[in-house]
């Protein structure tokens, strides 16, 4: 059979391009980052490096791949993010006395001098936020965003 499906069935009809779940999550994603972006670009950093800046803000000395699970980022992207982090003196990288092999990362001085200047800005986005959909949608938001992303991470 032909992996894309071209012997199918031709008259399957599909729901509208509108509605379909990965367009609605993208386009409330999207909503979302617009409002951060530019909060963000304002503070010299990505959202990618924000996410791992908060990370480490919550877990520090936290590993390569634990960080990787909690940001949300692939491996490879996580590993330049953290270079540049690195370079810029935001994020300090050791080695584990009991394991030589794995390395541990946290905020520096300077990292967690940008997380404390940057997290006021994100704080007041979040008020706008709550604002404009209101506190109780927001937190049914959160709990149904949860709940669905548990229901789709069980065989």
């Amino acid at each position: 059979m032909d992996p894309l499906g071209a012997g199918r069935d031709a008259a399957v009809t599909l729901r509208d391009f509108e509605r379909s779940l990965p367009m609605q999550l993208l386009k409330a994603r999207e909503a979302a980052m617009a409002r951060f972006r530019p909060m963000l670009r304002a503070h010299g950093l990505t959202e990618q490096q924000w996410r791992v800046l908060r990370v480490l803000a919550a877990w520090p000395d936290i590993d390569a791949s634990a960080l990787a699970r909690r940001s949300l980022l692939l491996a490879p992207s996580l590993s330049r993010i953290l270079q540049h982090l690195e370079g810029a003196g935001l994020v300090a990288r050791r080695t584990p006395a009991g394991d030589q092999r794995r390395a541990v990362f946290a905020l520096t001085v300077r990292g967690r001098a940008r997380f404390a200047a940057v997290a006021p800005d994100s704080e007041r986005l979040y008020r706008d936020i709550t604002r404009a959909f209101g506190a109780e949608r927001l937190a049914t938001l959160y709990d149904l965003l949860s709940e669905f992303a548990a229901a789709l991470d069980t065989p």
